[in-house]
C-alpha cells in the first residue's frame, strides 16, 4: 500500500523514477524555479477555495491535495539531487522546534 511507506522510500521511489531519464535531476537554480512554481500552483488553489479569488468557469478544477504532491515531489528531487536525506533533515527541524522554540507558542494544556 503506497500510503504507508516511509519518507526514505518515497526519496527511493523518486530516484528510481528520475533514474530512468538521461537528464536527471535539474541543477539547485532549476530545482527553485520548478519548487517557486509549483508554491504559485498551490497558492493560486488555496486562493480559489479559501481567499476572494473564485476559479473563472473556464478553469480546470484542481484540488489542493494534487498541488501539496507536487511540492513534495519536487521537494524530494531537490533532496535527492543534493544528497540529502529528509527523514533526518526532518529530524534536526524537529530538534530545533522541541529545544530552542520549545516556549515560542502557548500550548494547549496552559490555557
Amino acid at each position: 500500500m503506497t500510503e504507508n511507506r516511509t519518507v526514505k522510500e518515497l526519496q527511493e521511489e523518486v530516484d528510481q523514477y528520475i533514474s530512468q531519464f538521461k537528464e536527471g535531476y535539474f541543477s539547485p537554480l532549476a530545482m527553485m524555479a520548478r519548487m517557486t512554481e509549483e508554491l504559485g500552483e498551490l497558492a493560486r488553489e488555496v486562493n480559489h477555495y479559501y481567499g476572494e479569488k473564485p476559479k473563472k468557469s473556464e478553469e480546470k478544477e484542481k484540488a489542493i491535495e494534487e498541488e501539496l504532491g507536487d511540492m513534495l515531489f519536487v521537494l524530494i528531487c531537490f533532496a535527492n539531487s543534493l544528497n540529502i536525506d529528509l527523514q533526518k533533515a526532518h529530524g534536526l527541524v524537529m530538534e530545533k522546534f522541541n529545544t530552542r522554540d520549545k516556549d515560542r507558542w502557548t500550548r494547549i494544556e496552559d490555557q
